[in-house]
């Protein structure tokens, strides 16, 4: 099962099942006496690996099923069903990563059979241990929390109001004592009540990751990306430390831009920032208060993609083949009939679902979907693109074995959408009939498309390095239950500056507040997808001749691109990632240098703006 996207619901990365294929076993001879096998053979492994995928492949598209029916109709009925097919693949995974370590050391073993193996050693979410109980025990409680969040409710005003409608609200509402009654009360509705299963799940996951040969279930994450674990966290580290000095001038100036509206006693003009006033439940993405940050005459850039998606009558269906028409226009194959049939676009009147957009493929083929609960917004609008840019990742890699059907490492699979939506410049939405061509914005107004482009790509940065480096240390056990909300306090106040809006009680378990903490999905590949996008979108317009400024570019409409990016996306996870990204952009190392190239025009005026302001926090 492959599920992708800011939702993705997976309890496992790697649905999977135990084969009956112990690597040293006993019988017994003619003449009784107890003998042992000879020790396994690399021919033996690629046969067990062989074994493995076919079950895996089968196992995946049952499990995928029920997984689709438990996130498109919450029931108590559909939360048992998702519950029992996750203890199954959970223990069955556990099982079959157990079986492959007994391969490892085999003399003779080809690079692909040890990638596997490795894969199936280290690829799962949540590995239960073998104790009876234990996987069932962990499935129930995962499933619990997942289906806790889907269905629940913060207030305004003292009424309820679900999450997505939160997430909606909070873009567009300024008033400061409305926004932290919204903040407050779906961490303390939703996040709290979760802490005390979250810290027994953590418990039973770590013991499986032992079993597996980890110190912890964080460093079986980290296992995943073709370098040891601790050299992997300070990669993302020394990337973080690239694009910093750029996230801090957005931050100082955009601190100063709400203690300009808002006052001292709502947001001071030193410190961090207020963490419900950044238009964002999470406050992870500031695009939302664009017009509240906007420079006079720079930051008018003279349309509102929310306002040009209601004056051309788009709806959400639209909206969905207006993301599949960039893909055409590449080259890619239309979309199969199947998926306007069976994607979930709208949120149903009838019952609970789980609204954040994730993007699906149900039988490894071609069954892919996506599942959102659409708003005709400009938000939604590069969603869709996102989550398309998985859909048409797993199609092209869906003639590879099981164990590579995926991206080439998850990073990859989430910038592959996002560097399309860095391709939806004015010229683009002229070329699709949104704007029209009179509209586009001149050069003097290159601020504020960038200024607005900052507001959710570089202010997601550090929100999209602390979530794991919070599960980390959850995981390795520096972060205790006791210190869950203040540790996850410290850590936005760290790598953001931001601060929550209130005190918090000490029950508070404010993580929880955050889909994917209780969907248990890792989230480094979103910080690392920010960084990839930019070098995928470099390649991109590198490949299509583009001279101007990185920023205005969009390589709408070029084949030759199209086919570039299909040759990486054919390969799927069958090579290291460094192999696919050298495959497109003609490097072995990911790199900030291609954001902060997109983003220099910006930082030079940011600069200029903080000149005598008291920055940082």
């Amino acid at each position: 099962m492959k599920k992708f996207g800011k939702t993705a619901a997976s309890i496992l990365a790697l649905a999977s099942v135990a084969i009956a294929a112990p690597a040293m076993a006993k019988h017994h001879e003619n003449d009784g006496k107890e003998m042992e096998e000879a020790a396994p053979t690399a021919e033996d492994a690629e046969a067990f690996v062989a074994k493995a995928e076919k079950k895996l492949f089968d196992y995946s598209v049952e499990a995928s099923k029920v997984y689709w029916i438990n996130s498109t109709y919450i029931t108590q009925d559909t939360d048992a069903l998702a519950a029992a097919a996750g203890a199954e693949g959970t223990e069955m995974s556990v099982n079959l990563a157990l079986e492959a370590a007994k391969y490892a050391g085999v003399d003779g073993l080809s690079a692909e059979t040890t990638r596997k193996l490795n894969m199936l050693r280290g690829g799962i979410v949540l590995p239960a241990p073998t104790t009876e109980g234990a996987a069932t025990e962990l499935n129930e409680i995962a499933t619990k929390l997942n289906s806790a969040y889907g269905k629940g409710m913060g207030t305004l005003d003292g009424k309820p109001i679900n999450g997505s409608d939160i997430e909606a609200a909070m873009g567009t509402n300024r008033n400061p004592d409305q926004l932290k009654e919204m903040w407050e009360s779906w961490n303390n509705q939703v996040g709290a009540p979760m802490k005390d299963d979250y810290a027994r799940m953590v418990g039973i996951a770590n013991e499986g990751a032992k079993e597996l040969g980890f110190k912890d279930v964080g460093a079986m994450w980290r296992s995943g990306y073709d370098m040891p674990a601790d050299d992997f966290a300070a990669l993302t580290e020394t990337l973080w430390q690239e694009v910093k000095p750029l996230y801090d001038e957005l931050h100082c100036y955009t601190r100063d831009k709400l203690n300009e509206k808002y006052g001292d006693e709502v947001q001071p003009e030193t410190g961090p920032i207020r963490a419900d006033l950044l238009g964002n439940m999470w406050a992870q993405e500031w695009g939302n208060i664009y017009e509240v940050v906007a420079p006079e005459g720079a930051g008018d850039i003279g349309f509102d993609v929310t306002e040009l998606l209601a004056e051309k009558d788009y709806d959400p269906i639209k909206m969905v083949k207006a993301g599949e028409g960039f893909f055409s226009s590449l080259g890619f194959e239309p979309l199969p009939e199947t998926f306007y049939e069976r994607s979930q676009f709208v949120k149903p009147r009838d019952r609970d679902v789980v609204c954040h957009a994730s993007a699906w493929d149900i039988d490894n083929v071609d069954d892919i979907r996506i599942k959102m609960c659409i708003k005709v917004n400009g938000d939604d609008f590069t969603t869709i693109h996102h989550e398309l840019g998985h859909n048409y990742y797993q199609r092209a890699y869906n003639k590879k074995s099981y164990l590579h059907l995926n991206g080439a490492n998850d990073g990859f699979h989430e910038a592959i959408g996002d560097a399309v939506a860095l391709s939806m410049t004015p010229n683009y939405l002229v070329q699709i009939g949104l704007l029209d061509e009179s509209k586009v914005p001149s050069a003097d107004k290159d601020i504020g498309l960038l200024l607005r482009q900052a507001m959710d790509k570089v202010a997601f940065l550090p929100f999209g390095l602390l979530v794991d480096r919070w599960r980390w240390g959850v995981f390795d056990g520096s972060i205790t239950p006791d210190t869950y909300n203040q540790a996850w306090t410290d850590l936005r106040r760290q790598y953001q500056g931001i601060t929550p809006p209130v005190d918090r009680p000490a029950d508070a378990f404010d993580p929880g507040a955050k889909y994917h903490i209780p969907g248990n999905t890792p989230y480094t590949r979103y910080f690392l997808a920010r960084i990839l996008q930019f070098q995928f979108y470099k390649a991109a317009c590198d490949a299509a001749g583009w001279e101007g400024p990185l920023h205005r570019c969009s390589f709408y409409g070029d084949e030759e691109v199209g086919k570039r990016l299909n040759a990486m996306l054919e390969m799927g996870a069958s090579k290291p990632w460094p192999d696919a990204l050298e495959a497109f952009t003609g490097t072995r190392q990911m790199s900030g240098k291609a954001l902060t190239e997109y983003f220099a025009p910006l930082q030079g005026w940011l600069k200029e703006q903080n000149k005598g302001k008291s920055c940082g926090w």
